[in-house]
């Protein structure tokens, strides 16, 4: 037989993401870097600038968080992502980038009529 006969816990599909986030307010003043780590879409260790240590959320992801949280070359380079990561490549982002604007006032928005 072959591999699952063996092992059930093979069947299946599992998925393991890592995804990085830059969030920029202002061009560059203020930027936040966000590191995320995802089982089966379940969140389970992350990393944010403004926090600036791993934080888990499971006991896995705690445990991880725990270790990389100790590890001084790990850390260094999650801290200098928002230099190193995210404002280097904002400048080739940039002109691509959706400008975005302030919410209509209440003179600019769309009249509402009742009906009677």
């Amino acid at each position: 037989g072959g591999t699952t006969e063996l092992c059930p816990a093979l069947t299946g599909v599992f998925q393991h993401m890592f995804k990085a986030e830059c969030h920029f307010i202002n061009g560059t003043e203020k930027v936040r870097f966000v590191d995320r780590y995802i089982y089966n879409r379940e969140p389970f260790v992350m990393f944010d600038s403004d926090v600036g240590h791993f934080v888990g959320f499971t006991p896995l992801g705690e445990r991880w968080a725990k270790g990389w949280n100790s590890d001084p070359a790990i850390m260094e380079d999650e801290r200098t992502a928002v230099d190193r990561h995210c404002r280097h490549n904002y400048g080739l982002a940039a002109p691509y980038l959706p400008v975005r604007r302030a919410p209509p006032s209440p003179s600019q928005s769309i009249p509402v009529h009742s009906q009677s």
